[in-house]
């Protein structure tokens, strides 16, 4: 199955939205979140200070009525310049651009199994701005086997995890975590799509740079062929 046809294969699976954070939190409370370095409101911001980047986050969602930000699918962002898990030092491989939806709301928010699917694999990364607590899970969806990646996670999600466990659609699979443990950024998901999860285990990259975009492009389609947001 070619990227074309895995993304049209995704989009296929329902006619509605699938979420991914508690069902009790309606449509209308989701707006966009943008981060990417064209956004002209971060200018003159230090989004690599975890309490700047909050207190954006929390005033966009505020003056907004809304519970829950979303965005981030390809965006270029500069908050990943802070820790070396991303930044070589060197200009062609800086990673820089995002491969998931991020879901940004409070931190303890409930995250459910968007579809059915048995736990991959589960970790928790622990490098500055990485992923914290982090949950993959396997799907089978008329024959077609694919990933979901879940980061950003508290540790009490992973603690009691067994690999192979079954989660149903709609079923709790973890809660968020806040700065202390998730990488150290303002509580979030990160949700992401990967269609082959090659020899990883508990991880996969969530950000690349320019050089492996394509690839990765091809990897990890869009979320929102699932989440159907906006």
């Amino acid at each position: 199955m070619n990227p074309t046809q895995f993304s049209s294969f995704l989009e296929a699976i329902s006619k509605y939205p699938l979420p991914v954070l508690d069902t009790a939190i309606p449509l209308a409370s989701y707006i966009p979140l943008d981060l990417s370095v064209c956004n002209p409101d971060l200018m003159g911001i230090d989004v690599g200070v975890c309490a700047n980047l909050e207190r954006y986050v929390n005033t966009h969602l505020t003056v907004r009525n809304a519970a829950v930000g979303y965005g981030g699918y390809l965006e270029t962002r500069d908050i990943y310049k802070r820790s070396e898990h991303f930044n070589k030092n060197n200009v062609d491989t800086q990673r820089n651009i995002h491969l998931g939806m991020d879901l940004w709301t409070c931190a303890g928010a409930p995250v459910v199994a968007p579809l059915t699917g048995v736990v991959h694999s589960f970790k928790n990364n622990t490098n500055l701005g990485d992923y914290g607590p982090t949950i993959i899970l396997k799907h089978r969806v008329d024959d077609v086997v694919f990933y979901t990646l879940y980061g950003h996670l508290s540790l009490a999600s992973i603690e009691h995890l067994r690999d192979g466990q079954l989660f149903k659609q709609g079923e709790q699979l973890a809660t968020l975590g806040d700065a202390s443990v998730n990488g150290d950024y303002p509580p979030h998901l990160h949700f992401q799509i990967i269609k082959d999860l090659e020899d990883w285990v508990g991880d996969y990259p969530g950000v690349c740079n320019t050089s492996d975009l394509e690839f990765f492009k091809a990897n990890c389609p869009d979320p929102n062929l699932l989440l159907k947001l906006g």
